[in-house]
């Protein structure tokens, strides 16, 4: 299985990503023209070689109307426009693609245009991308939308950007879906990310690290800070981490094809950089465990309720038999996958939540097909579809609770929102 690694030690940031990600394509040189070819307006990327503690990587600038982003006067700050134009700012922005992770903002507040949401979905929209590259990019870009405008308290719509800030990140963006949708990883996997310590400072004072907006999209993802001062992670780096990573840990067992560090400006004691490996593994899946046990003295919501309490002790599926027990009597036989180093624990929620007086485990080997999440526009509006893939198979199902709400806002049964489709 063709899996991407990607060593988030020094946090990650949507430049960094795609420079690591840059030295895993095999034509880098001509994506990087095809992306400056895509027509974002005043946008031109460029890659150089920077070396840092001694090894050698790339680092790409984002140039918008030949300034950097650094340059600029707007950094991509999110505001809401409510009816006295009160800004509330945050960090919704890649700071600088001289990214040296050391974000202290002082910002000046020119006559510079903002975008809404809806404007930058359309801006991606009118880019000749694939289908699937389009899709990745605007589920992205909402991510950070949806995270700014929770920060705020505000709806999505109500939520701007400055224009030169936003073209820098939607270059990020669109060019780290487009890299990966090219270099077609079958799974994708990150370390735990490092986002920094301490303070960083906005035109209206101290905030702590990670930064509002980026510690909402890091919900749900293993983190952790250390020594060094400075936002490591910014909410770029952090929606696409969001969007493509499906598990987080340590290297996997895999065989390394090639490995790609995506540089940044400022010297650390540590390596300022972020490290993609892509490699052929195995095969997802492992060993897992297989606990069953025999009940026939408990009500149908009872056994409902303790299949519940297992997926949510962390069982990876858990289903029901009928069965024939002794002296005729009707019972249920209760199945439950779970990983192998968490079998003493399930079991233990199984004596807990049901009456059996034992469970009986085996350890199984099994492959698994790579599974993630993407967001599609359709007629319908965006869709959650999951995709599954690996050993040359690839299939596709759209999300059912998506797919009933589109029905019963439309009042449509759900053969014919599929039909649609």
């Amino acid at each position: 299985m063709r899996t991407l690694y990607l060593d988030c030690s020094m946090g990650a940031a949507g430049d960094m990503l795609m420079a690591a990600l840059l030295e895993l394509h095999p034509q880098p040189e001509d994506f990087l023209r095809r992306m400056n070819a895509l027509g974002l307006p005043g946008v031109e990327l460029t890659a150089r070689k920077a070396v840092k503690c001694g090894i050698q990587g790339t680092h790409v600038s984002v140039l918008i109307h030949g300034e950097e982003e650094d340059d600029a006067l707007d950094h991509g700050h999110a505001h809401h426009h409510g009816p006295e134009h009160d800004h509330h700012h945050d960090h919704g922005h890649e700071h600088g693609h001289h990214h040296d992770h050391k974000h202290e903002h002082h910002h000046s507040h020119g006559h510079h245009s903002h975008v809404t949401v809806a404007e930058i979905s359309r801006l991606i929209e009118g880019l000749p991308l694939p289908q699937p590259v389009c899709a990745d990019a605007k589920a992205v870009y909402r991510l950070i939308a949806q995270a700014e405008s929770a920060v705020h308290g505000h709806s999505v719509e109500q939520i701007h950007f400055h224009e030169v800030g936003t073209l820098d990140a939607v270059a990020d963006v669109v060019g780290v879906c487009l890299l990966i949708h090219e270099l077609s990883p079958e799974a994708i996997a990150a370390s735990p990310v490092h986002v920094g310590s301490g303070q960083v400072r906005c035109a209206h004072g101290l905030l702590p690290v990670p930064a509002p907006a980026t510690a909402l999209l890091l919900q749900g993802v293993p983190v952790y800070g250390g020594s060094i001062e400075g936002e490591l992670c910014t909410p770029t780096g952090a929606a696409l981490l969001k969007h493509f990573v499906q598990s987080y840990g340590p290297l996997p067992a895999m065989t390394p094809i090639a490995s790609g560090y995506g540089m940044g400006t400022r010297d650390f004691p540590a390596a300022n950089c972020l490290r993609a490996t892509l490699g052929e593994s195995g095969g997802n899946g492992g060993q897992v465990a297989e606990l069953c046990c025999n009940i026939d003295d408990m009500t149908g919501e009872a056994i409902a309720f303790a299949c519940e309490e297992l997926f949510a002790a962390g069982a990876l599926d858990v289903w029901t038999a009928p069965i024939t027990m002794k002296k005729g009597r009707p019972g249920v036989l209760l199945t439950c996958l779970c990983p192998a180093g968490e079998a003493e624990r399930i079991t233990g929620a199984i004596l807990r939540h049901t009456t059996t007086l034992g469970v009986r485990r085996r350890l199984c080997e099994r492959t698994t097909l790579s599974r993630r999440e993407e967001t599609v526009e359709t007629a319908m509006g965006p869709l959650r579809r999951k995709v599954a893939q690996g050993a040359g198979v690839r299939r596709a199902k759209w999300e059912y609770e998506d797919i009933a709400a589109a029905a019963r806002e439309r009042g449509l049964s759900l053969s014919e929102v599929l039909s649609a489709l």
